[in-house]
């Protein structure tokens, strides 16, 4: 069992400008000399704690994280202008570009995963390897599985809290009712709704449910940045051109080196995704945790994103 490395702090941050609305926060940590790795984040609108430099070697990896448009430190806060995949995309080509990096290796996880196959997808040559963990490619019958039925079988009373800000005559389509509340001008709508979205995630994100991220997710600043970007990705389809876009693009990638963490009892991106993209791409490792759900920081997810991390590291 793998634990995670000691903590550390970067050695190199500050903000780009990506367009002239907004200007992302980005931060490199680890070894400048290391061998480059780009950790996208989950979401969308999640930003990147400071633990996540835990899961790579810091002699090893030269590690590069950012908050993605509107969250963690990226201005503006909880904007949704401008603020679509292939944006995305394009910052982190921006950001490739600005630090110098002819090549990287890309990490995510959750909506992380779905935006480094957008990514890989796009720019396959800048790739070295793809960590991917929790696969969630943004199809409806994800996004129905979680937000309206489905995930609510299993945690009711998580999900009797989830329904709470939306009256019954419009619970037949909660990602419209839910987005209605989210771009409300009025703040008080919008806290109480960005508030349940995204406690429900967090009540649902562990095999064990744990009380104090349910916390740090109910939390105001967090929670609008999450829940309206999220919702506002949702009920755009991703913005993605196709609904298997990302399964019917794997041949591009194919050939990258690849790991693929799934855990078996996934609520929030349930293991059917990472086994229809495993079906597609055989080439690539795949590796289910027998006893997780969705988060990254359960031991069995956590173990084997680092031996994944490690492999690269040291086989290259």
């Amino acid at each position: 069992m793998y634990e995670l490395y000691p903590a550390i702090a970067p050695y190199n941050e500050g903000y780009l400008q990506v367009s002239e609305l907004h200007k992302i926060h980005f931060e490199e940590s680890g070894n400048p000399q290391g061998k480059p790795i780009v950790l996208l984040h989950g979401g969308p609108g999640g930003g990147c704690p400071p633990f996540y430099r835990q899961y790579f070697h810091p002699q090893k990896w030269r590690l590069v994280m950012f908050d993605q448009r509107g969250c963690g430190q990226s201005k503006p806060h909880a904007e949704l202008r401008e603020n679509t995949t292939s944006d995305l995309v394009s910052d982190i080509e921006k950001l490739r570009e600005h630090l110098g990096i002819e090549k990287w290796a890309v990490f995510g996880g959750s909506w992380g995963s779905t935006l480094s196959l957008a990514y890989s997808q796009t720019h396959p040559a800048r790739c070295t390897e793809l960590i991917l963990r929790g696969i969630f490619m943004l199809r409806k019958k994800e996004l129905h599985w979680f937000y309206q039925e489905g995930a609510s079988y299993i945690f009711p009373d998580a999900w009797e809290e989830y329904l709470k800000p939306i009256p019954p005559a419009e619970r037949d389509d909660l990602l419209t009712a839910y987005y209605q509340r989210l771009t409300s001008p009025d703040l008080q709508i919008r806290l109480e709704a960005a508030r349940a979205w995204s406690i429900w995630e967090a009540s649902t994100s562990r095999l064990f449910t744990d009380t104090d991220l349910m916390k740090n997710f109910g939390q105001n600043d967090f929670a609008e940045a999450f829940a309206r970007i999220e919702c506002h990705y949702f009920i755009n389809h991703g913005f993605l051109e196709a609904e298997n876009q990302l399964l019917l693009n794997v041949d591009k990638i194919r050939h990258i080196p690849a790991v693929i963490v799934q855990g078996r009892y996934d609520v929030v991106c349930p293991m059917v995704s990472a086994w229809e993209l495993h079906r597609a791409w055989p080439e690539a490792e795949f590796i289910v945790v027998p006893d997780a759900g969705h988060s990254m920081s359960e031991p069995g997810i956590r173990s084997a994103l680092i031996a994944a991390t490690n492999k690269f590291a040291f086989n290259s």
